[in-house]
């Protein structure tokens, strides 16, 4: 098991990331919870592998959610790997190409000298099919359509981002039941599984307020695909424009759509530390 590791966040969505080269002996998945948990381990919002690429691509990302399972793709966390890559000379190349479960994007670094000011990642096209979601039912998309959580309705639209997202939009974001409801539309039976929630302000054609409830973690700061589904569904539904601002309570992503359908997003990350875990640490929890 490799002890050494960095601490990265974008917009105070925070990951520990491995350097990951032999096979799985480099890494045990049962550590991810308890190196997630903050009171007893690290604490992050997941845990990535930077990790050999397989496809052509200059790296591939392996990330693992608190709760220890396995996440498609990750927005702010693919803009940390790439980071990291590039400023331990893992991939000068920039900009770089990082695989991912599904299918590689492409990251530049935006750079003011030495130092990595932003990062910006080709995210994809939003993908509205039920299929591609997963999402249980008979209609071909669920464009607000109506789902029961907790003994209310609500008006939600659905989408994959490589991950699947449930956007709802409200008038009131401060006072919108993030907890409450978040957990229970992640679970719910209509996706098999299961979902990242986002609750939706639009503040303008230019600008949405957005908090996320993230599969497998909770509400977090940010979330760079839920960033990025809030933006597609508002362009759907006619609440937007392009480049828009989506401002979440870590702070601010720029995204914006090109010719192809594809969505970009741009935003700031920051290395926080390095460090080593203690072989008595791990032996805990290997035992």
């Amino acid at each position: 098991m490799k002890r050494k590791f960095f601490k990265y966040h974008g917009l105070g969505n925070d990951f520990i990331i491995f350097e990951y080269t032999s096979g799985e002996q480099d890494f045990d998945r049962n550590l991810v919870a308890p190196l997630c948990r903050r009171e007893w381990g690290v604490g992050a919002d997941g845990v990535i592998l930077a990790s050999p690429p397989r496809g052509g691509g200059h790296a591939r990302m392996i990330i693992y959610n608190a709760d220890g399972s396995e996440a498609e793709m990750c927005g702010n966390g693919i803009r940390c790997l790439a980071a990291f890559l590039y400023t331990h000379g893992l991939v000068r190349d920039n900009p770089m190409i990082i695989e991912t479960m599904k299918g590689a994007r492409e990251v530049h670094l935006d750079m003011e000298g030495p130092d990595i000011s932003s990062v910006s990642v080709d995210m994809g096209i939003p993908e509205f099919h039920r299929a591609s979601i997963p999402m249980k039912g008979e209609k071909k998309e669920a464009v607000r359509e109506k789902i029961e959580a907790g003994g209310k309705e609500y008006e939600v639209t659905c989408l994959s981002m490589g991950n699947p997202h449930c956007v709802v939009f409200t008038p009131t974001l401060d006072t919108a039941p993030v907890e409450e409801v978040g957990p229970l539309l992640e679970h719910h039976p209509i996706f098999p599984q299961r979902t990242n929630v986002e609750f939706v302000k639009v503040e303008s054609e230019k600008r949405l307020r957005v908090r996320v409830w993230e599969r497998g973690v909770g509400e977090t700061q940010a979330c760079g695909t839920g960033a990025c589904a809030a933006f597609a569904a508002s362009l759907r539904l006619m609440k937007g424009a392009s480049p828009m601002e989506v401002i979440l309570p870590g702070g601010t992503l720029h995204l914006k759509v090109d010719e192809f359908g594809h969505i970009h997003m741009r935003g700031p990350i920051m290395e926080v530390f390095k460090g080593e875990l203690s072989r008595q640490w791990i032996k805990q929890y290997m035992e």
